[in-house]
């Protein structure tokens, strides 16, 4: 099970990290803004956590001779999620702190500007900005970072993983009638 899921966590992370880095000159000259970004984050996420059915499925063929239960395909599963995961926050915590340190006033500005936009009232541009200003302060710590970035991507890796568990979960194929099995 080690290497299936070495391999496929591997892979899914690799996919992960390299969309949200190949994301980073639309985010920089703004061509992606705070609701169509979550789109296109979300649907990379999802992208990159297909790797765990294949993961799932090659576990399934290659060391269960093509049969898994429903608690092996989600151990399988989750271990690859958790996988991906790390590598999403560890990109995440580069981009963060080294590639973009202005994300954080960068999206505050996007964020008030919109609110302007659609005619929000100085009450209300003014509470969001206290609580863009305590966001910025709570993401500043890295372990509060990573933690905030972790709940990103597992939800939809854990859905994805109950899924294809589900869906490729297959008992031990039966004897035909006549054969008995050697004990």
């Amino acid at each position: 099970m080690k290497k299936v899921v070495l391999i496929f966590g591997i892979l899914s992370g690799a996919v992960s990290s390299a969309m949200m880095f190949l994301t980073l000159p639309l985010i920089k000259n703004e061509t992606i803004n705070n609701h169509n970004g979550e789109v296109i984050g979300y649907t990379a996420i999802f992208l990159s956590f297909l790797l765990v059915f294949f993961g799932i499925r090659s576990y399934r063929e290659n060391a269960g001779s093509g049969a898994i239960t429903f608690g092996r395909a989600f151990s399988v599963g989750i271990l690859i999620t958790l996988i991906s995961c790390v590598f999403y926050v560890a990109s995440w915590e580069i981009i963060y702190f080294k590639v973009m340190p202005d994300f954080a006033d960068r999206y505050a500005a996007r964020t008030l500007s919109e609110m302007r936009e659609k005619g929000a009232t100085d009450a209300a541009v003014a509470a969001k900005t206290k609580e863009l200003d305590r966001m910025k302060a709570m993401f500043a710590n890295p372990l509060t970072n990573a933690a905030i970035t972790f709940i990103e991507p597992f939800p939809v890796g854990l859905l994805v993983t109950l899924i294809s568990a589900a869906i490729l979960r297959k008992k031990t194929p039966a004897l035909p009638a006549g054969m008995a099995q050697a004990v």
